[in-house]
């Protein structure tokens, strides 16, 4: 697989990724049904964005084993924006105005999604995006789709069980820090956090930004201490989430709960790779392992995308971004197949009143694109061990601790006893 590292190349050269292998005996025929897209291949961005890739890569093979859509094949064309949000609105004018794609999906993650939406808008095309929030607050854009199950509830499901939690523990926890990237995802997170902890009357001391460059987080994690919360929420990026933690490790930061839209918690190598000392670690997952086999054909998807991505070396599992990058091709695949059209509006309109049942789970799309029913689940690392791979593969090690409900394991409170070996 090429990826194209220089943006200024990428835009001027068609490179395609991931094109479908098809089978002679499928008579599929006419051109293929092109689907672009921009993902973050290399750069921080790379962990979570090679699982939706690799993840689209078993959809196409798929389809196209069923014959393709509309009786043709169908191509992924994907560009690597190189972690660079900068870069995406460039490659959506690309893909739109000189590829001449047929479809959309992307980009990943908020932070990219948000600069793509005003090329997406203007040339009136439809995208279904991976894993971000509130990007269609303000746009209310009838073409775009989230494949994230934070549903209604926005930016705030990324807060609302973990503050729910904090609420009912004895002795109650009644101060809170913030800390969080200057950055869209983890802001949007921590502006839900902010209604969470004015909800539950909790106190906030501390509400800090730090630069996304930043490599050294030993200053803002004494700050932190220095506060003395009760409770630390984190709106934070992988590479980041290594850092944070190492830091409160090394310095001592032990308030009573400790978590939030740690995204670097959803990848299993930082995980393996922090072990011990993740351990009391609360984190916003709208995938958990321990849920994996109530989904239908679930299970028989994650077994093929481990197969891809330990010859691949990424991420063994996947869990945060697989399922839905493969519902995002199902979704497509109903919508096409049930309109028999590549129509943008037909697809919408279809889209906004349809249900789909797909590996990430059973769902439809309600106002502004988002899931009609909001699904987060919070996990806490517990009792984890060093370069432990297996204990992340059914939630041993993580298990589901809210919503009630979906509970495989109990909430160790406080933080510090969660740390006790």
């Amino acid at each position: 697989m090429n990826l194209c590292r220089n943006p200024l190349r990428a835009l001027g050269a068609s490179l395609i990724i991931g094109l479908g292998f098809f089978s002679g005996a499928l008579a599929q025929s006419g051109n293929p049904i092109r689907i672009g897209m921009s993902l973050a291949l290399t750069g921080a961005g790379a962990s979570p964005s090679k699982v939706i890739n690799t993840a689209l890569d078993i959809w196409r093979d798929d389809i196209n084993a069923k014959g393709g859509l509309l009786g043709r094949p169908v191509e992924l064309m994907i560009y690597d924006d190189q972690s660079a949000p900068a870069n995406v609105p460039n490659i959506y004018t690309k893909l739109i105005t000189v590829d001449k794609v047929d479809l959309l999906l992307g980009p990943y993650g908020t932070n990219f999604v948000a600069p793509a939406m005003p090329t997406i808008i203007e040339n009136n095309k439809l995208t279904i995006s991976f894993t971000a929030i509130g990007i269609n607050d303000k746009y209310h854009y009838p073409k775009y789709f989230s494949m994230v199950s934070a549903g209604p509830e926005g930016v705030d499901s990324f807060s609302i069980g973990f503050f729910d939690m904090a609420a009912v523990q004895q002795p109650r926890p009644q101060t809170v820090a913030i800390l969080a990237a200057d950055a869209e995802f983890a802001q949007s997170a921590s502006a839900g956090a902010r209604n969470q902890i004015k909800k539950h009357g909790f106190k906030l001391l501390y509400d800090q930004s730090y630069p996304p460059s930043t490599t050294d987080f030993g200053p803002v994690v004494r700050a932190v201490r220095a506060t003395n919360p009760d409770i630390v929420y984190i709106g934070a990026y992988p590479p980041d989430n290594v850092g944070i933690i190492r830091a409160a490790n090394e310095i001592g930061l032990a308030p009573k709960m400790m978590g939030g839209a740690m995204i670097g918690m959803l990848v299993t190598p930082i995980k393996v790779q922090l072990g011990s000392i993740a351990d009391g670690l609360i984190t916003a997952e709208n995938f958990a392992a321990a849920m994996a086999k109530q989904i239908a054909d679930a299970t028989d998807f994650l077994t093929r995308y481990r197969e891809r991505a330990v010859a691949a070396r990424i991420d063994p599992f996947g869990f945060a971004w697989g399922p839905f990058a493969y519902s995002a091709g199902q979704v497509l695949t109903q919508a096409v197949t049930e309109t028999k059209s590549l129509d943008h509006d037909k697809l919408a309109e279809y889209m906004h009143k349809a249900s789909f049942k797909t590996v990430s789970g059973d769902f439809s799309f309600g106002k502004d694109g988002e899931w009609s029913k909001s699904r987060m689940f919070w996990t806490q690392i517990q009792n984890a061990q060093p370069n432990n791979l297996d204990q992340f593969r059914d939630g041993t090690a993580q298990p589901i601790v809210w919503p009630p409900e979906a509970r495989t394991g109990t909430l160790i409170y406080p933080y510090e006893k969660a740390r006790q070996k």
